[in-house]
Protein backbone atom coordinates (compact mmCIF):
# COMPACT_ATOMS: atom_id res chain seq x y z
CA UNK A 1 0.00 0.00 0.00
CA UNK A 2 2.84 2.37 0.93
CA UNK A 3 4.61 1.53 -2.31
CA UNK A 4 1.43 2.42 -4.23
CA UNK A 5 1.15 5.77 -2.45
CA UNK A 6 4.81 6.49 -3.16
CA UNK A 7 4.28 5.67 -6.84
CA UNK A 8 1.28 8.02 -7.04
CA UNK A 9 3.23 10.74 -5.23
CA UNK A 10 6.19 10.51 -7.64
CA UNK A 11 3.84 10.41 -10.59
CA UNK A 12 2.25 13.65 -9.37
CA UNK A 13 5.66 15.23 -8.79
CA UNK A 14 6.81 14.34 -12.31
CA UNK A 15 3.51 15.59 -13.76
CA UNK A 16 3.81 18.92 -11.91
CA UNK A 17 7.45 19.29 -12.95
CA UNK A 18 6.54 18.76 -16.59
CA UNK A 19 3.68 21.23 -16.23
CA UNK A 20 5.98 23.85 -14.72
CA UNK A 21 8.60 23.19 -17.38
CA UNK A 22 5.98 23.61 -20.10
CA UNK A 23 4.84 26.82 -18.48
CA UNK A 24 8.39 28.13 -18.23
CA UNK A 25 8.93 27.41 -21.92
CA UNK A 26 5.78 29.32 -22.76
CA UNK A 27 6.85 32.19 -20.51
CA UNK A 28 10.31 32.21 -22.10
CA UNK A 29 8.85 32.35 -25.61
CA UNK A 30 6.47 35.03 -24.45
CA UNK A 31 9.34 37.16 -23.17
CA UNK A 32 11.24 36.68 -26.41
CA UNK A 33 8.21 37.78 -28.37
CA UNK A 34 7.67 40.71 -26.03
CA UNK A 35 11.30 41.79 -26.36
CA UNK A 36 11.10 41.56 -30.13
CA UNK A 37 7.94 43.67 -30.25
CA UNK A 38 9.44 46.11 -27.78
CA UNK A 39 12.25 46.88 -30.26
CA UNK A 40 15.35 47.14 -28.07
CA UNK A 41 17.39 50.33 -28.28
CA UNK A 42 20.98 49.11 -28.32
CA UNK A 43 23.97 51.33 -27.53
CA UNK A 44 27.63 50.41 -28.01
CA UNK A 45 30.35 52.55 -26.45
CA UNK A 46 33.19 52.07 -28.93
CA UNK A 47 36.50 53.92 -28.69
CA UNK A 48 39.24 53.22 -31.18
CA UNK A 49 42.87 53.75 -30.39
CA UNK A 50 45.92 54.88 -32.36
CA UNK A 51 49.44 55.20 -30.99
CA UNK A 52 50.44 58.20 -33.13
CA UNK A 53 48.83 61.23 -34.78
CA UNK A 54 51.17 62.82 -37.35
CA UNK A 55 48.79 65.56 -38.47
CA UNK A 56 49.09 67.81 -35.39
CA UNK A 57 52.38 68.33 -33.54
CA UNK A 58 50.97 68.79 -30.05
CA UNK A 59 49.08 65.49 -30.19
CA UNK A 60 51.88 63.33 -28.85
CA UNK A 61 51.83 59.65 -27.95
CA UNK A 62 51.41 60.68 -24.31
CA UNK A 63 48.37 62.85 -25.14
CA UNK A 64 46.82 59.94 -27.04
CA UNK A 65 47.48 57.51 -24.20
CA UNK A 66 46.07 59.81 -21.53
CA UNK A 67 42.93 60.26 -23.66
CA UNK A 68 42.27 56.52 -23.43
CA UNK A 69 43.02 56.57 -19.70
CA UNK A 70 40.39 59.29 -19.20
CA UNK A 71 37.84 57.45 -21.37
CA UNK A 72 38.27 54.32 -19.25
CA UNK A 73 38.07 56.32 -16.04
CA UNK A 74 34.79 57.91 -17.15
CA UNK A 75 33.26 54.61 -18.27
CA UNK A 76 34.20 52.93 -14.98
CA UNK A 77 32.62 55.81 -13.07
CA UNK A 78 29.24 54.76 -14.49
CA UNK A 79 29.96 51.01 -14.41
CA UNK A 80 29.23 50.79 -18.16
CA UNK A 81 30.24 48.21 -20.72
CA UNK A 82 32.52 49.39 -23.53
CA UNK A 83 34.61 48.24 -26.48
CA UNK A 84 38.13 49.43 -27.26
CA UNK A 85 39.45 48.70 -30.75
CA UNK A 86 43.24 48.82 -31.08
CA UNK A 87 45.20 49.79 -34.15
CA UNK A 88 48.31 47.62 -34.53
CA UNK A 89 50.74 50.27 -33.27
CA UNK A 90 48.68 50.61 -30.07
CA UNK A 91 48.28 46.83 -29.81
CA UNK A 92 52.05 46.35 -29.69
CA UNK A 93 52.67 49.23 -27.24
CA UNK A 94 53.33 47.78 -23.73
CA UNK A 95 51.49 50.68 -22.07
CA UNK A 96 48.24 49.95 -23.92
CA UNK A 97 48.69 46.23 -23.34
CA UNK A 98 48.95 46.76 -19.58
CA UNK A 99 46.04 49.21 -19.58
CA UNK A 100 43.74 46.84 -21.45
CA UNK A 101 44.72 43.72 -19.53
CA UNK A 102 43.76 45.41 -16.26
CA UNK A 103 40.19 46.01 -17.45
CA UNK A 104 37.46 43.65 -16.12
CA UNK A 105 36.59 41.23 -18.92
CA UNK A 106 32.89 41.25 -18.10
CA UNK A 107 32.70 45.00 -18.76
CA UNK A 108 35.33 45.73 -21.41
CA UNK A 109 35.93 44.17 -24.79
CA UNK A 110 39.21 44.61 -26.66
CA UNK A 111 39.09 44.24 -30.44
CA UNK A 112 40.84 45.37 -33.61
CA UNK A 113 40.78 48.76 -35.32
CA UNK A 114 41.56 47.96 -38.95
CA UNK A 115 43.72 50.81 -40.17
CA UNK A 116 47.15 49.83 -41.44
CA UNK A 117 50.21 51.51 -39.84
CA UNK A 118 53.86 51.08 -40.76
CA UNK A 119 54.78 48.49 -38.07
CA UNK A 120 52.04 46.11 -39.27
CA UNK A 121 53.10 46.39 -42.90
CA UNK A 122 56.77 45.78 -42.22
CA UNK A 123 56.11 42.96 -39.73
CA UNK A 124 54.10 41.30 -42.53
CA UNK A 125 57.06 41.45 -44.91
CA UNK A 126 55.64 44.23 -47.07
CA UNK A 127 57.05 47.63 -48.07
CA UNK A 128 55.66 50.72 -46.38
CA UNK A 129 54.49 53.38 -48.85
CA UNK A 130 53.20 55.95 -46.38
CA UNK A 131 54.29 59.49 -45.60
CA UNK A 132 54.19 58.88 -41.83
CA UNK A 133 54.14 55.84 -39.49
CA UNK A 134 50.34 56.07 -39.79
CA UNK A 135 49.01 57.54 -43.04
CA UNK A 136 45.26 58.12 -43.42
CA UNK A 137 45.30 58.02 -47.25
CA UNK A 138 43.07 55.20 -48.46
CA UNK A 139 45.71 53.47 -50.60
CA UNK A 140 48.11 53.20 -47.64
CA UNK A 141 46.23 53.29 -44.35
CA UNK A 142 43.40 50.89 -45.25
CA UNK A 143 43.27 47.29 -46.45
CA UNK A 144 41.71 48.44 -49.75
CA UNK A 145 45.18 49.71 -50.77
CA UNK A 146 46.62 46.19 -50.75
CA UNK A 147 46.12 43.05 -52.86
CA UNK A 148 43.93 40.28 -51.41
CA UNK A 149 47.05 38.21 -50.71
CA UNK A 150 48.67 41.14 -48.90
CA UNK A 151 45.51 41.71 -46.88
CA UNK A 152 45.65 38.13 -45.62
CA UNK A 153 49.28 38.58 -44.54
CA UNK A 154 48.35 41.76 -42.65
CA UNK A 155 45.44 40.00 -40.95
CA UNK A 156 47.54 36.98 -40.00
CA UNK A 157 50.21 39.19 -38.44
CA UNK A 158 47.69 41.21 -36.43
CA UNK A 159 45.74 38.17 -35.24
CA UNK A 160 48.83 36.21 -34.21
CA UNK A 161 50.17 39.11 -32.16
CA UNK A 162 46.76 39.85 -30.63
CA UNK A 163 46.48 36.25 -29.46
CA UNK A 164 50.01 36.29 -28.02
CA UNK A 165 49.13 39.39 -26.02
CA UNK A 166 45.54 38.68 -24.94
CA UNK A 167 45.31 34.88 -25.20
CA UNK A 168 42.59 34.73 -27.85
CA UNK A 169 41.60 36.31 -31.15
CA UNK A 170 39.46 39.47 -31.19
CA UNK A 171 35.73 39.03 -31.75
CA UNK A 172 35.17 42.52 -33.20
CA UNK A 173 36.92 44.44 -35.95
CA UNK A 174 36.09 48.04 -36.87
CA UNK A 175 37.25 50.42 -39.59
CA UNK A 176 36.06 53.51 -41.44
CA UNK A 177 35.59 51.11 -44.33
CA UNK A 178 36.49 47.47 -44.76
CA UNK A 179 36.60 45.27 -47.85
CA UNK A 180 34.64 42.07 -48.26
CA UNK A 181 37.70 39.88 -48.81
CA UNK A 182 39.24 40.92 -45.48
CA UNK A 183 35.98 40.63 -43.56
CA UNK A 184 35.23 37.16 -44.90
CA UNK A 185 38.80 35.99 -44.22
CA UNK A 186 38.67 37.30 -40.63
CA UNK A 187 35.41 35.47 -40.03
CA UNK A 188 36.35 32.16 -41.61
CA UNK A 189 39.87 31.88 -40.17
CA UNK A 190 39.63 33.81 -36.90
CA UNK A 191 35.95 33.73 -35.99
CA UNK A 192 35.09 37.42 -35.69
CA UNK A 193 31.40 37.98 -34.93
CA UNK A 194 30.88 41.73 -35.44
CA UNK A 195 32.22 44.69 -37.36
CA UNK A 196 31.51 48.41 -37.62
CA UNK A 197 32.09 51.03 -40.30
CA UNK A 198 31.69 54.75 -40.88
CA UNK A 199 28.41 56.59 -41.29
CA UNK A 200 27.37 57.74 -44.76
CA UNK A 201 29.42 60.71 -45.87
CA UNK A 202 30.68 62.47 -49.00
CA UNK A 203 34.33 63.47 -49.21
CA UNK A 204 35.15 63.63 -45.48
CA UNK A 205 38.89 62.93 -45.16
CA UNK A 206 38.73 61.72 -48.76
CA UNK A 207 36.34 58.88 -47.94
CA UNK A 208 32.92 58.62 -49.61
CA UNK A 209 30.37 56.04 -48.48
CA UNK A 210 27.01 56.85 -50.03
CA UNK A 211 23.65 55.17 -50.41
CA UNK A 212 24.15 52.30 -47.97
CA UNK A 213 22.22 50.88 -45.02
CA UNK A 214 21.75 54.20 -43.25
CA UNK A 215 21.71 53.07 -39.61
CA UNK A 216 21.67 49.94 -37.49
CA UNK A 217 23.25 46.70 -38.70
CA UNK A 218 23.30 44.60 -41.86
CA UNK A 219 24.84 41.45 -43.30
CA UNK A 220 27.14 42.51 -46.16
CA UNK A 221 27.46 40.96 -49.59
CA UNK A 222 30.34 38.55 -50.11
CA UNK A 223 31.61 40.76 -52.96
CA UNK A 224 30.99 44.19 -51.42
CA UNK A 225 31.14 44.89 -47.67
CA UNK A 226 29.29 48.20 -48.04
CA UNK A 227 26.40 46.56 -49.89
CA UNK A 228 23.73 44.71 -47.87
CA UNK A 229 23.10 41.19 -49.14
CA UNK A 230 19.60 40.09 -50.11
CA UNK A 231 20.08 36.36 -49.55
CA UNK A 232 21.61 34.23 -46.84
CA UNK A 233 23.63 32.37 -49.47
CA UNK A 234 25.47 35.48 -50.67
CA UNK A 235 26.04 37.26 -47.37
CA UNK A 236 29.02 37.32 -45.05
CA UNK A 237 27.58 36.12 -41.71
CA UNK A 238 29.14 39.00 -39.78
CA UNK A 239 26.87 42.00 -39.11
CA UNK A 240 28.32 45.44 -39.76
CA UNK A 241 27.01 48.28 -37.59
CA UNK A 242 27.02 51.91 -38.74
CA UNK A 243 29.03 54.21 -36.47
CA UNK A 244 29.01 57.82 -35.31
CA UNK A 245 25.30 58.66 -35.04
CA UNK A 246 24.55 61.04 -37.92
CA UNK A 247 22.04 63.83 -37.44
CA UNK A 248 19.13 62.16 -39.30
CA UNK A 249 17.70 65.50 -40.45
CA UNK A 250 20.61 67.85 -41.16
CA UNK A 251 23.69 65.72 -41.98
CA UNK A 252 22.33 64.71 -45.38
CA UNK A 253 21.99 68.23 -46.80
CA UNK A 254 25.12 69.72 -45.28
CA UNK A 255 27.34 70.95 -48.09
CA UNK A 256 24.84 70.74 -50.95
CA UNK A 257 26.46 71.92 -54.18
CA UNK A 258 29.99 71.47 -52.82
CA UNK A 259 30.47 67.68 -53.13
CA UNK A 260 31.93 67.67 -49.63
CA UNK A 261 29.72 67.15 -46.58
CA UNK A 262 30.27 68.67 -43.18
CA UNK A 263 29.95 66.45 -40.12
CA UNK A 264 26.93 66.66 -37.80
CA UNK A 265 27.11 63.58 -35.60
CA UNK A 266 27.12 62.18 -32.08
CA UNK A 267 30.91 62.38 -31.92
CA UNK A 268 31.53 64.35 -28.71
CA UNK A 269 34.20 66.55 -30.27
CA UNK A 270 31.65 68.44 -32.43
CA UNK A 271 30.21 71.52 -30.74
CA UNK A 272 27.09 71.55 -32.94
CA UNK A 273 26.49 67.83 -32.48
CA UNK A 274 27.68 65.38 -29.84
CA UNK A 275 29.42 68.08 -27.87
CA UNK A 276 26.20 69.99 -27.21
CA UNK A 277 23.98 68.69 -24.40
CA UNK A 278 20.79 70.07 -25.96
CA UNK A 279 21.53 68.33 -29.25
CA UNK A 280 22.42 65.05 -27.46
CA UNK A 281 19.19 65.06 -25.46
CA UNK A 282 17.23 65.66 -28.66
CA UNK A 283 19.07 62.76 -30.32
CA UNK A 284 18.42 60.25 -27.55
CA UNK A 285 14.83 61.43 -27.11
CA UNK A 286 13.76 60.29 -30.57
CA UNK A 287 16.14 57.32 -30.38
CA UNK A 288 14.28 55.79 -27.40
CA UNK A 289 10.74 57.15 -27.91
CA UNK A 290 9.91 57.13 -31.64
CA UNK A 291 8.83 53.99 -33.54
CA UNK A 292 11.73 51.74 -34.60
CA UNK A 293 11.32 48.51 -36.55
CA UNK A 294 12.99 45.46 -34.97
CA UNK A 295 15.63 47.42 -33.05
CA UNK A 296 17.48 50.72 -32.97
CA UNK A 297 21.26 51.06 -32.71
CA UNK A 298 23.78 53.79 -32.07
CA UNK A 299 27.50 53.92 -31.34
CA UNK A 300 28.81 56.30 -28.70
CA UNK A 301 32.51 57.06 -28.31
CA UNK A 302 35.46 58.73 -30.02
CA UNK A 303 38.84 57.98 -31.53
CA UNK A 304 41.69 59.08 -29.26
CA UNK A 305 43.18 61.26 -32.05
CA UNK A 306 40.65 63.96 -31.11
CA UNK A 307 42.22 64.11 -27.60
CA UNK A 308 40.55 64.28 -24.21
CA UNK A 309 40.67 68.06 -23.84
CA UNK A 310 38.60 68.42 -27.02
CA UNK A 311 36.11 65.63 -26.35
CA UNK A 312 35.82 65.65 -22.54
CA UNK A 313 32.79 67.90 -22.22
CA UNK A 314 30.69 66.06 -24.82
CA UNK A 315 31.88 62.65 -23.65
CA UNK A 316 30.85 63.29 -20.06
CA UNK A 317 27.50 64.78 -21.13
CA UNK A 318 26.72 61.65 -23.13
CA UNK A 319 27.70 59.30 -20.31
CA UNK A 320 25.37 61.22 -17.97
CA UNK A 321 22.49 60.86 -20.46
CA UNK A 322 23.21 57.14 -20.90
CA UNK A 323 23.13 56.69 -17.14
CA UNK A 324 19.63 58.21 -17.01
CA UNK A 325 18.44 55.99 -19.87
CA UNK A 326 19.90 52.83 -18.33
CA UNK A 327 18.25 53.56 -14.96
CA UNK A 328 14.89 54.05 -16.70
CA UNK A 329 15.26 50.84 -18.71
CA UNK A 330 15.24 52.72 -22.01
CA UNK A 331 18.44 51.33 -23.56
CA UNK A 332 20.52 48.18 -23.62
CA UNK A 333 24.27 48.77 -23.27
CA UNK A 334 26.38 46.05 -24.89
CA UNK A 335 29.86 45.47 -26.23
CA UNK A 336 30.18 45.29 -30.00
CA UNK A 337 30.63 41.52 -30.04
CA UNK A 338 27.60 41.04 -27.76
CA UNK A 339 25.49 43.01 -30.23
CA UNK A 340 26.91 40.98 -33.10
CA UNK A 341 25.98 37.71 -31.38
CA UNK A 342 22.51 39.03 -30.52
CA UNK A 343 21.96 40.07 -34.12
CA UNK A 344 22.96 36.67 -35.47
CA UNK A 345 20.78 34.83 -32.94
CA UNK A 346 17.73 36.86 -33.94
CA UNK A 347 18.13 37.40 -37.70
CA UNK A 348 19.19 35.03 -40.46
CA UNK A 349 19.09 37.88 -42.99
CA UNK A 350 19.17 41.64 -42.52
CA UNK A 351 15.93 42.85 -40.89
CA UNK A 352 14.14 46.11 -41.77
CA UNK A 353 14.96 49.02 -39.46
CA UNK A 354 13.79 52.61 -39.22
CA UNK A 355 14.63 56.03 -37.81
CA UNK A 356 11.72 58.36 -37.10
CA UNK A 357 12.32 61.99 -36.08
CA UNK A 358 9.18 64.13 -35.80
CA UNK A 359 10.72 67.01 -33.86
CA UNK A 360 13.63 69.16 -34.99
CA UNK A 361 16.28 70.65 -32.72
CA UNK A 362 16.67 73.61 -35.09
CA UNK A 363 14.44 76.54 -36.04
CA UNK A 364 13.89 74.97 -39.48
CA UNK A 365 11.29 72.66 -37.89
CA UNK A 366 11.96 69.72 -40.21
CA UNK A 367 10.88 66.08 -39.76
CA UNK A 368 12.29 62.95 -41.32
CA UNK A 369 11.80 59.20 -41.65
CA UNK A 370 14.49 56.71 -42.67
CA UNK A 371 13.70 53.13 -43.68
CA UNK A 372 16.27 50.39 -44.31
CA UNK A 373 15.81 46.86 -45.57
CA UNK A 374 18.05 44.33 -47.27
CA UNK A 375 16.62 45.55 -50.61
CA UNK A 376 16.72 49.36 -50.36
CA UNK A 377 16.79 52.44 -48.20
CA UNK A 378 14.40 55.38 -48.37
CA UNK A 379 14.22 58.77 -46.71
CA UNK A 380 11.29 61.18 -46.50
CA UNK A 381 11.69 64.81 -45.45
CA UNK A 382 8.86 67.08 -44.27
CA UNK A 383 9.73 70.75 -44.80
CA UNK A 384 7.45 73.78 -44.39
CA UNK A 385 4.35 71.72 -45.03
CA UNK A 386 5.72 69.81 -48.03
CA UNK A 387 6.82 66.18 -48.19
CA UNK A 388 9.34 64.59 -50.53
CA UNK A 389 11.42 61.46 -50.93
CA UNK A 390 14.87 62.90 -50.38
CA UNK A 391 16.60 59.58 -51.03
CA UNK A 392 15.94 56.09 -52.40
CA UNK A 393 18.90 53.78 -53.04
CA UNK A 394 18.73 50.15 -54.14
CA UNK A 395 20.91 47.28 -52.93
CA UNK A 396 22.26 44.48 -55.14
CA UNK A 397 24.41 41.76 -53.58
CA UNK A 398 25.93 40.99 -57.00
CA UNK A 399 27.42 44.47 -57.49
CA UNK A 400 31.14 43.88 -57.05
CA UNK A 401 33.19 46.41 -55.10
CA UNK A 402 36.04 48.11 -56.92
CA UNK A 403 38.34 46.82 -54.18
CA UNK A 404 37.33 43.16 -54.01
CA UNK A 405 40.26 41.83 -56.04
CA UNK A 406 42.27 44.92 -56.95
CA UNK A 407 43.98 47.41 -54.62
CA UNK A 408 42.85 51.01 -54.69
CA UNK A 409 45.51 53.39 -56.00
CA UNK A 410 43.89 56.68 -55.00
CA UNK A 411 44.30 58.57 -51.73
CA UNK A 412 40.49 58.56 -51.65
CA UNK A 413 37.98 55.73 -51.33
CA UNK A 414 34.50 55.39 -52.86
CA UNK A 415 31.66 53.04 -51.93
CA UNK A 416 28.22 53.46 -53.53
CA UNK A 417 24.89 51.72 -54.04
CA UNK A 418 22.31 52.23 -56.83
CA UNK A 419 20.36 55.52 -56.89
CA UNK A 420 16.69 55.94 -57.70
CA UNK A 421 16.47 59.29 -55.89
CA UNK A 422 19.60 61.11 -54.71
CA UNK A 423 18.86 64.35 -52.92
CA UNK A 424 22.53 65.16 -52.38
CA UNK A 425 24.29 64.46 -55.69
CA UNK A 426 21.34 65.60 -57.82
CA UNK A 427 20.96 68.92 -55.99
CA UNK A 428 22.76 72.21 -56.36
CA UNK A 429 23.04 75.23 -54.08
CA UNK A 430 20.02 76.66 -55.94
CA UNK A 431 17.90 73.55 -56.63
CA UNK A 432 17.03 70.86 -54.09
CA UNK A 433 16.40 67.45 -55.65
CA UNK A 434 13.66 65.11 -54.55
CA UNK A 435 10.62 63.05 -55.51
CA UNK A 436 7.76 65.39 -54.65
CA UNK A 437 4.04 64.89 -54.04
CA UNK A 438 1.87 66.93 -56.41
CA UNK A 439 -1.83 67.37 -57.08
CA UNK A 440 -3.39 66.85 -60.50
CA UNK A 441 -3.00 70.54 -61.39
CA UNK A 442 0.79 70.34 -60.92
CA UNK A 443 0.99 72.15 -57.58
CA UNK A 444 3.10 70.73 -54.79
CA UNK A 445 0.97 69.32 -52.01
CA UNK A 446 0.93 71.01 -48.61
CA UNK A 447 0.00 69.24 -45.42
CA UNK A 448 0.25 68.84 -41.69
CA UNK A 449 2.49 66.71 -39.52
CA UNK A 450 3.38 63.13 -40.34
CA UNK A 451 1.92 60.29 -38.31
CA UNK A 452 4.15 57.20 -38.17
CA UNK A 453 3.51 53.69 -36.85
CA UNK A 454 5.48 50.48 -37.04
CA UNK A 455 3.71 47.18 -37.53
CA UNK A 456 4.39 43.60 -36.39
CA UNK A 457 4.74 42.60 -40.03
CA UNK A 458 7.90 44.70 -40.36
CA UNK A 459 6.40 47.59 -42.31
CA UNK A 460 6.51 51.28 -41.49
CA UNK A 461 3.17 53.05 -41.97
CA UNK A 462 2.98 56.80 -42.62
CA UNK A 463 -0.07 58.99 -43.00
CA UNK A 464 0.10 62.64 -44.06
CA UNK A 465 -3.06 64.78 -43.82
CA UNK A 466 -2.93 67.33 -46.61
CA UNK A 467 -4.48 70.76 -46.67
CA UNK A 468 -4.50 70.51 -50.46
CA UNK A 469 -7.91 69.19 -51.52
CA UNK A 470 -8.56 68.10 -47.90
CA UNK A 471 -7.03 64.68 -48.44
CA UNK A 472 -4.50 62.29 -46.96
CA UNK A 473 -1.46 60.49 -48.36
CA UNK A 474 -0.73 57.00 -47.02
CA UNK A 475 2.72 55.45 -47.41
CA UNK A 476 3.66 51.89 -46.54
CA UNK A 477 7.38 51.10 -46.48
CA UNK A 478 7.67 47.32 -46.79
CA UNK A 479 10.79 45.20 -46.86
CA UNK A 480 10.73 44.92 -50.64
CA UNK A 481 8.33 47.61 -51.89
CA UNK A 482 6.82 51.07 -51.50
CA UNK A 483 3.02 51.42 -51.54
CA UNK A 484 1.47 54.89 -51.79
CA UNK A 485 -2.21 55.84 -51.99
CA UNK A 486 -4.49 58.82 -51.28
CA UNK A 487 -7.87 59.46 -49.66
CA UNK A 488 -10.47 62.22 -49.54
CA UNK A 489 -10.73 64.70 -52.37
CA UNK A 490 -7.12 63.91 -53.23
CA UNK A 491 -8.08 60.42 -54.39
CA UNK A 492 -7.11 59.87 -58.07
CA UNK A 493 -5.83 63.45 -58.18
CA UNK A 494 -2.12 63.20 -57.29
CA UNK A 495 1.24 61.95 -58.57
CA UNK A 496 4.98 61.97 -57.82
CA UNK A 497 7.46 64.14 -59.71
CA UNK A 498 11.26 64.12 -59.57
CA UNK A 499 12.99 67.49 -59.55
CA UNK A 500 16.78 67.81 -59.93
CA UNK A 501 19.40 70.42 -60.67
CA UNK A 502 19.78 71.03 -64.40
CA UNK A 503 23.38 69.83 -64.35
CA UNK A 504 22.65 66.60 -62.43
CA UNK A 505 23.92 63.43 -64.11
CA UNK A 506 21.02 61.00 -63.82
CA UNK A 507 21.53 57.24 -64.23
CA UNK A 508 18.30 56.57 -66.14
CA UNK A 509 18.85 54.79 -69.47
CA UNK A 510 15.26 54.06 -70.48
CA UNK A 511 11.89 54.88 -68.96
CA UNK A 512 8.97 52.62 -69.89
CA UNK A 513 5.48 52.62 -68.32
CA UNK A 514 6.21 49.80 -65.85
CA UNK A 515 9.99 49.65 -66.02
CA UNK A 516 12.82 52.07 -65.33
CA UNK A 517 16.28 50.99 -66.50
CA UNK A 518 19.41 52.59 -65.09
CA UNK A 519 23.17 52.35 -65.14
CA UNK A 520 25.47 53.54 -62.38
CA UNK A 521 29.25 53.01 -62.33
CA UNK A 522 28.96 50.39 -65.08
CA UNK A 523 26.28 48.44 -63.21
CA UNK A 524 22.85 48.15 -64.83
CA UNK A 525 19.65 47.82 -62.81
CA UNK A 526 15.90 48.15 -63.19
CA UNK A 527 12.95 49.21 -61.07
CA UNK A 528 9.48 47.78 -61.69
CA UNK A 529 6.11 49.32 -61.02
CA UNK A 530 3.45 46.88 -59.88
CA UNK A 531 0.89 49.66 -59.96
CA UNK A 532 1.24 53.02 -61.71
CA UNK A 533 3.16 54.40 -64.70
CA UNK A 534 6.63 55.88 -65.19
CA UNK A 535 6.60 58.93 -67.48
CA UNK A 536 9.41 61.15 -68.80
CA UNK A 537 8.54 64.56 -70.16
CA UNK A 538 10.66 67.21 -71.82
CA UNK A 539 11.01 69.39 -68.74
CA UNK A 540 10.68 66.62 -66.13
CA UNK A 541 13.13 63.71 -65.76
CA UNK A 542 10.56 61.40 -64.13
CA UNK A 543 6.93 61.27 -63.07
CA UNK A 544 5.13 58.38 -61.40
CA UNK A 545 1.39 58.37 -62.09
CA UNK A 546 -0.86 56.20 -59.85
CA UNK A 547 -3.16 53.51 -61.20
CA UNK A 548 -6.48 53.12 -59.37
CA UNK A 549 -5.14 55.60 -56.82
CA UNK A 550 -2.07 53.47 -56.00
CA UNK A 551 1.63 53.50 -56.72
CA UNK A 552 3.47 50.28 -55.91
CA UNK A 553 7.23 50.32 -56.54
CA UNK A 554 8.97 46.95 -56.46
CA UNK A 555 12.42 47.45 -54.92
CA UNK A 556 13.37 43.79 -54.52
CA UNK A 557 15.93 41.98 -56.70
CA UNK A 558 14.73 42.04 -60.25
CA UNK A 559 15.54 40.79 -63.72
CA UNK A 560 17.56 43.13 -65.84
Amino acid sequence: MIKGVEKIKWTLIIFLALLLLSGSVEISHGLEAENKIHSPRIVNIINFVRQCEPRIDWITQEVLYQTVVEQIKTIKQYNFKATFLLQYDALTDPRYQKLMKELPADKFEVGAWWEIPQPLVEKSGLKWRGRYPWDWHADVGFATGYTPEEREKLIDTYMEDFKKIFGSYPKSVGSWFIDAHSLKYMHEKYGIVASCNCKDQVGTDGYTLWGGFWSGGYYPSQVNAYMPAQSQEKQIPVPIFRMLGSDPIHQYDSGLGTMNQRVISLEPVYEKGGGDERWCRWYFDWFVNEPALNFAYVQVGQENSFTWKRMAQGYQVQMKILEELVKNGKILLQTLSETGKWFKENYRVTPPTSVVVLKDHSEKNLRTVWFNSRFYRANLLWEQGTLRFRDIHLFDENMVSDYLKEPGTSSQCFYYTLPLVDGFYWSSAQTIAGLKFKSGDGKELKGDNLVVNDSPAGALLLSWPTRSLAGEISIQLNENSLIISAAGRLKNNWYLELSTAAEAELPFLKIEPQKLSGKFRNWTYVVWLKSGRFIKEQDTPLKIIPHNNRIVIDLSPREK
